[in-house]
């Protein structure tokens, strides 16, 4: 099948597929920029059932790049609670205040300048051109390179390096709808081409794939270890109220509010009472309940009985969920 082939073939089950998401509406060429990059930013490391509430609720709340610039940290927070990784929504402010400073309030439509911001990587940036502004690239994203492995039946380690795939994408093709297209392919992967029992019926390339000519729809990893981190935990409790502090210690959860903890490095016998996945990361934490309180830059006691009323992060929430459960 040629590329010319596939682009029309994915393109016209896509008009009849696609489904209906809040950034995909029909709205001027700004507000269609600021919806892409917004979107694109939730999206990484989020599914799209996810991303829709939160998606909708921060569009109502921040309806420009401007408005989305001048928000207070502690709003911009609040509205992107529960999406997790933090550093996406920072990063997101500061690529707003350097397209309103550097870029007249436009976002940038080449790969040069865009690469440049805060939170913007090569994956990003691609959607962006394509989905914003109809550029002819297609970006790599999780469900699309799920295809292109399934389609060209991928399995090697040397055939499913991240190099290997851009070089192999091509086999897509381009065309005059780069936007629609982008969006088609990924599109494809995330309703046709699951990650399990992939719908093989309704997929309009099929005939051509030569993992649906195997029957073999399964994946090669380039397996990956999370670390294994430890950590003491140090619970001070007075008057029902719980200490956390600002955390700038620590490289995840930046200047979100935590327990005080300690990394420690390789312990024996560590018997951990909580443990979290965390990025790369699992760590084993074990609480210590302290009474008197040390002095720390940025602290803040919490009533335990309000946890609801607080803006904290979801690891914070876990914890104190614990200690209720374990007092």
């Amino acid at each position: 099948m040629t590329e010319k082939i596939i682009t029309k073939k994915v393109l016209k089950w896509y008009d009849l597929n696609k489904r209906n998401l809040p950034w995909r509406k029909k709205v001027p060429s700004c507000k269609k920029h600021y919806f892409t990059l917004v979107s694109e930013f939730m999206l990484q490391q989020t599914q799209v059932v996810t991303v829709i509430p939160f998606f909708n609720r921060f569009i109502k709340k921040l309806p420009s790049l401007m408005e989305l610039a001048k928000v207070r940290e502690n709003k911009l927070i609040k509205l992107w609670e529960g999406l997790g990784y933090y550093s996406r929504v920072r990063n997101l402010q500061k690529t707003a205040k350097i397209i309103i400073s550097k870029y007249h309030g436009k976002i940038p439509n080449n790969y040069k300048d865009l690469i440049s911001l805060p939170g913007i990587g090569n994956y990003t940036a691609d959607a962006i051109l394509a989905i914003a502004f109809n550029k002819s690239c297609i970006p790599l994203d999780g469900n699309i390179e799920r295809v292109l492995k399934r389609y060209l039946y991928l399995k090697k380690e040397e055939e499913i390096q991240k190099n290997n795939l851009i070089e192999k994408k091509s086999i897509f093709g381009i065309s005059s709808r780069a936007s629609d297209y982008a969006q088609a392919l990924m599109e494809l992967g995330a309703i046709i081409c699951k990650p399990k029992n992939p719908k093989c019926s309704g997929c309009p390339i099929s005939k051509n794939c030569k993992s649906f000519k195997k029957k073999d729809f399964d994946f090669a990893k380039i397996t990956k270890k999370n670390k294994e981190k430890y950590f003491i935990l140090k619970v001070y409790e007075k008057n029902q109220r719980y200490l956390l502090i600002k955390n700038t210690k620590f490289s995840f959860l930046k200047n979100l509010k935590i327990f005080p903890m300690e990394e420690l490095s390789k312990p024996k016998n560590f018997n951990e009472n909580l443990s979290f996945k965390m990025s790369n990361m699992n760590m084993n934490i074990k609480i210590q309940y302290l009474k008197n309180a040390k002095r720390f830059p940025s602290s803040y006691w919490f009533d335990r009985r309000k946890l609801d009323n607080y803006m904290l992060p979801s690891f914070t929430k876990k914890v104190f969920k614990y200690l209720e459960k374990n007092q």
